[in-house]
């Protein structure tokens, strides 16, 4: 399988990921009924915040934490989105970057779980 080294595989990544997202019984809910996320909106913000962490671009400007303050989310939730990102990266990628794909939801995950007051370290596979 390919690495991740494109626009191309960041747009793949995360259209792949956030199908599983509203797919899913337990994280649904909370993008599509407590977020009202606009997709439309958001994917292509979501596309330049991983284009900026995995490719070294600078597109992304915001601040994702203070979204997240107000959601009902749980530890269980975080479980959730990560064991579905890792799941993805792997399902169309291998390699350094998309090992730092995984690592750096990780880190993610950790730091909002830890600053909403979420017991417990996040593990996945």
């Amino acid at each position: 399988m390919p690495d991740i080294i494109s626009e191309a595989d960041i747009k793949l990544l995360v259209d792949r990921f956030y199908e599983r997202v509203n797919a899913d019984p337990l994280l649904a809910p909370v993008f599509n009924e407590a977020a009202r996320v606009d997709w439309s909106h958001h994917l292509p913000q979501l596309y330049d915040f991983w284009s900026g962490i995995l490719l070294g671009t600078a597109r992304y400007r915001g601040r994702p934490f203070p979204k997240h303050i107000p959601l009902p989310i749980s530890e269980a939730h975080f479980q959730q989105w990560l064991a579905l990102f890792f799941a993805t990266v792997d399902a169309h990628f291998a390699g350094p970057v998309a090992d730092e794909a995984k690592l750096r939801a990780r880190s993610i995950g950790q730091v909002f779980a830890s600053r909403l007051g979420q017991l417990g370290r996040l593990s996945v596979l």
